[in-house]
């Protein structure tokens, strides 16, 4: 859409598209609904007198009806919501309808029955995200992963020069470094998993009141328990105030905040060995790297995913910092806040996308990596030292720093030159000369 404000649903409505169908208004309202007619059921299981006589068919009926929910249903609840004002009411008002369509009228004040509208806000939003976590996020992330390990196990084996502190160090493998990313990745999207989707159901302020009040008989937190884990598949947090506590929302944006940080490193890293020329990118025909310069592959994946994760990062930031602090009982910031919850997700999986795309793109330049070891003999000084330890050469470490440090050049033949003059076996300078820069890697 050209006239959209947000990126996400302009630039690029298409890789966000699969994300509409859980963070969208279209969306809340539907989950909403979905909410709602549970809870008349669940109250006709509970076993409330006034329900009994309700043909549970007819129940079961909107609960089938509500996956073919549509645009116009939802419209129509914006309709009523521009008279009451309120979102939640509009929506119960919309199935009290409903229930008269299909012959159920007689019971519709129990639609919405003693609750507040954060019962609805606080278990439609952590269903709706469970579900776009599980549907698109984790997918997403694991096609990543995928195309990430296949690249750091076909790299596994090629030495690569590293760089601590961005001065030559002891080699190591392009696959190695790609697999750092991909184990940190792991890990914290396990850690993801665990986090659970949490959601306050308990009227007014959290006590059950108006349900107590009406039928004291029914136990009535047992049942907002068993409501929430059986009909909804969520945890219900309790006590509460009238609003969740988002302590555990919190926990989870932070976590995929630290998948995002992992990334932006990841994407800062692969810059870095394109510009090194350690990389090349496959040409797409017909693209333009520069509106100047006609030679520029530009690594623009990597940069776009960078760009789209720190704008993440930064919703995730302000929505797990905020969102668990409200005045009193409650005061409304939530409600507005969490109205973007789906935005840093559709950062998110831009990034992934364009990480996925970049990863694709990427070839590997064997001849740079190999001459860039060949100009940094230098490294093989710590292996040098090491064996002269282990030989009992006396102060190795500072024969290597006079030979090593500072200089301009370190070659082959510098290495080679400095053995020969050692005082030791033989064998052991043949030992010394088997090290290169090319087979200095350690074990993968």
């Amino acid at each position: 859409m050209l006239t959209a404000i947000s990126p996400v649903d302009g630039r690029y409505a298409s890789k966000t598209k699969a994300l509409v169908d859980y963070f969208s208004e279209f969306a809340l309202i539907k989950y909403r609904v979905w909410v709602e007619i549970q809870y008349l059921i669940a109250l006709y299981d509970e076993g409330i007198p006034q329900l009994q006589t309700i043909d549970r068919a007819k129940l079961e009926h909107l609960a089938t009806d509500w996956e073919t929910f549509r645009l116009t249903d939802a419209e129509q609840i914006k309709t009523t919501e521009r008279t009451t004002n309120h979102d939640v009411k509009a929506v119960e008002y919309y199935l009290k309808d409903k229930l008269e369509t299909v012959g159920l009228g007689e019971y519709k004040e129990f639609v919405h029955f003693a609750l507040t509208s954060q019962d609805i806000n606080n278990t439609a939003i952590p269903l709706s995200l469970k579900e776009a976590m599980e549907t698109v996020y984790h997918p997403a992330l694991a096609a990543l992963l995928a195309k990430l390990s296949n690249r750091a196990e076909k790299w596994k084996q090629i030495p690569m020069l590293a760089r601590t502190h961005g001065q030559a160090a002891s080699p190591t493998t392009v696959g190695k470094e790609l697999q750092v990313f991909v184990k940190r990745l792991e890990v914290q999207s396990n850690q993801l998993k665990t986090v659970p989707y949490s959601a306050k159901f308990g009227g007014a302020t959290g006590n059950m009141n108006a349900h107590y009040v009406t039928y004291p008989m029914y136990d009535w937190h047992n049942f907002a328990e068993r409501f929430v884990q059986n009909y909804l598949g969520l945890e219900r947090s309790y006590p509460t105030t009238q609003i969740e506590h988002y302590d555990n929302l919190a926990a989870l944006l932070q976590a995929c905040m630290r998948i995002n940080t992992i990334l932006i490193d990841l994407c800062r890293d692969i810059w870095t060995y394109i510009s090194m020329d350690y990389f090349k990118q496959q040409v797409v025909k017909g693209e333009v790297g520069s509106s100047a310069m006609p030679h520029k592959v530009n690594p623009i994946d990597f940069e776009n995913a960078e760009g789209n994760l720190g704008i993440a990062n930064a919703l995730f930031q302000h929505l797990a910092a905020k969102l668990p602090i409200s005045r009193l009982q409650r005061d409304l910031t939530d409600s507005t806040v969490l109205r973007n919850l789906g935005v840093p997700f559709a950062h998110t999986i831009i990034a992934f996308q364009a990480i996925v795309k970049g990863l694709g793109k990427l070839l590997l330049h064997e001849s740079s990596l190999r001459q860039d070891l060949e100009n940094n003999w230098m490294v093989v000084a710590e292996a040098i030292q090491n064996i002269l330890r282990r030989e009992g050469y006396e102060r190795p470490y500072e024969a290597l720093k006079e030979l090593t440090r500072g200089k301009n050049v370190i070659n082959q033949k510098i290495i080679h030159d400095f053995i020969d003059g050692l005082s030791i076996d033989n064998q052991v300078k043949a030992e010394l000369k088997q090290v290169s820069p090319l087979n200095y890697i350690g074990k993968i």
